[in-house]
Formats: structure tokens, C-alpha cells, sequence
């Protein structure tokens, strides 16, 4: 356990002494924020206009808290499991530059090596994700706020899966990479394909239903879905009570992917829980297995 810890904390340090890397990190969410308000608040605008009653009417506060939670949800979607590639680099970095060979002479198991990674990308990935969710919920404070404190603990809960699926994703693609420039390519890779697949800069109600059934085998979709039930239940719970009819909210939650189906089938949030949680526990499965059979190579 000591050496763990110890494992742990220098992976840590390692990262955040590494100014580009957690720079990176850190300033990507910051600047999605940016380009998102900046790019698809209007669209995300005129698609909630679009989809109320012809000369139905509704507050700017209930318009922009409808928008940022749409923002919200969508960054974090995408912040979860990127920066968890960006947080990963040291694995790779250690294998680049040698470092890996005067850790695994030492008496130091290669299972622990393996842990200690994992463990220290998933805490630098949560410090920067709940970063992001603290400058999301100011936005979201001046914008319109419509959650409360069981949506903020749920959205924090969604968050730990996701960034656990992330580390989990990353440290498997991590493990049969050996340069800087193959986890750069990967991060870039993933950073601008992520986003699409997951259904945050496109509701997946918006694909063609071809690409809508393969996208509903991804655990990312679900993530997605649930961070963007938690942000927007206050703003369906206030369109409710301006009386927009219940058809109109049930349409819209299917068009921003709040309901979510598979092979027409609607999936409930629960179900939502038990996919991503299970994706999570097969990831980290798959990861060790791979590291047990690398030790019995090596001996």
C-alpha cells in the first residue's frame, strides 16, 4: 500500500509539474465553455424556440437556463473523458523517455505501476472535471439557474463515472502506445470525434436512425444523457409550471436526448446507471487483464 501511495502522489506531482500537460488540461474545458456559449448557445436557442407551441411565450430566464444546461451538460460530457487522455500522457511519457525501465527494476509489482497510474489519472482528470463544473455552475448562476442541491450531487455522480470510463478508456488505448507522438495523435483523435459519438455537440435524436442504433451501444451516449436529465430537470420542472402542455416537454426531452432509445425501446435512467457502471468494471477488467498477461511475459 505504501508503495501505491507513494506511486500515486509522484504521478501526480509529475503531472502538475509538467506545465503544458496540465495547462492543457485544464485550459481545454475553459475554452469549450467559450467556443460552446460563443458558437451553440444560438443554436440551442433557436432549436428550444422551435420546438414550444406556435405563440407560446416564455421567460429569458427559462430561455437561458435551458441553453446552459444544454452547454453545461454537453461540456462535461466531453471534458470527462478527454482530459482523462490528457491526464494518461505520463503513462506514455514514461515509456518515452525510459523512466519505465528504472521503475520496473525496483522491486515495484507491475500490477501496482499499472494502479498507480490509473488511480492518479483518475484524481487529476475529477480535480479538473469539478474545475470545470464549478466555472459551468457560475455560467449557469447568470445565466438562469433552475437545480438544486440533489442536481448538483447527481451531476457530481455522473461526472466520477464518466472521468472512471475515461481513465479506464485511455489507460487500455494508453497501454500499447510508446511515444509522445502517438498519444498526441490520439488525443486529437479523440478530442474531435469524441464529442459527436457521445451526443454532445449533436443530439443523437438528430442522426439517421442507422447511426442512432450503433451510437446506443456506446457507454459515452449514456453519460451524456444522464448529465443532461440532471442539468435540465429544474428547467422542464419550470416549464411545467408556466403550463407548456406535457406533450411538448416529452418531445423536447427526446429531441435533446434527455429519453434515449434502444432499438425503440426507451432506456431508463437506472438502466443508464447500470450500462455505464458495467462499461466501467469491464474497462478496468480488460486493463488488468492486459497487465497480468504483460508480468507473465515478462517472466
Amino acid at each position: 500500500m505504501k508503495t501505491l501511495t507513494a506511486l500515486i502522489k509522484r504521478n501526480s506531482k509529475m503531472f502538475f509539474k509538467d506545465k503544458g500537460m496540465f495547462f492543457t488540461s485544464l485550459i481545454t474545458p475553459l475554452i469549450l465553455l467559450v467556443l460552446y456559449s460563443t458558437f451553440l448557445a444560438k443554436v440551442y436557442k433557436d432549436s428550444f424556440l422551435m420546438s414550444l407551441p406556435a405563440g407560446f411565450e416564455v421567460s429569458d430566464k427559462l430561455l437561458n437556463g435551458a441553453v446552459g444546461a444544454q452547454l453545461f451538460s454537453s461540456l462535461l460530457a466531453v471534458c470527462c473523458v478527454t482530459v482523462a487522455f490528457c491526464s494518461n500522457m505520463l503513462m506514455v511519457q514514461d515509456k518515452a523517455n525510459g523512466t519505465i525501465k528504472d521503475l520496473t527494476v525496483s522491486p515495484v509489482r507491475s500490477s501496482t505501476l499499472a494502479l498507480g497510474y490509473y488511480i492518479s489519472t483518475a484524481i487529476t482528470t475529477l480535480i479538473i472535471c469539478f474545475v470545470a463544473m464549478g466555472v459551468s455552475l457560475i455560467y449557469i448562476a447568470a445565466t438562469g439557474w433552475f437545480l438544486n442541491a440533489a442536481d448538483i450531487l447527481m451531476l457530481a455522480l455522473d461526472i466520477f463515472l464518466l472521468v472512471m470510463f475515461g481513465t479506464a478508456l485511455s489507460s487500455i488505448i494508453g497501454f500499447f502506445l510508446s511515444s509522445q507522438g502517438q498519444i498526441s495523435a490520439v488525443g486529437t483523435v479523440v478530442s474531435a470525434g469524441y464529442g459527436f459519438i457521445c451526443g454532445a455537440y449533436m443530439p443523437i435524436s438528430q442522426f439517421g436512425d442507422a447511426l442512432q442504433k450503433v451510437i446506443s451501444f456506446l457507454p459515452g451516449t449514456y453519460g451524456t444523457s444522464l448529465l443532461r436529465n440532471h442539468a435540465m430537470r429544474g428547467v422542464y420542472e419550470e416549464m411545467s409550471a408556466q403550463n407548456i402542455p406535457d406533450e411538448v416537454i416529452e418531445a423536447m426531452k427526446d429531441a435533446l436526448d434527455c429519453n434515449l432509445y434502444f432499438f425503440e425501446n426507451q432506456v431508463s435512467l437506472p438502466v443508464m446507471y447500470i450500462i455505464l457502471g458495467g462499461s466501467v468494471a469491464l474497462l478496468m477488467g480488460v486493463y488488468v487483464i492486459i497487465n497480468i498477461a504483460l508480468a507473465k511475459r515478462a517472466k
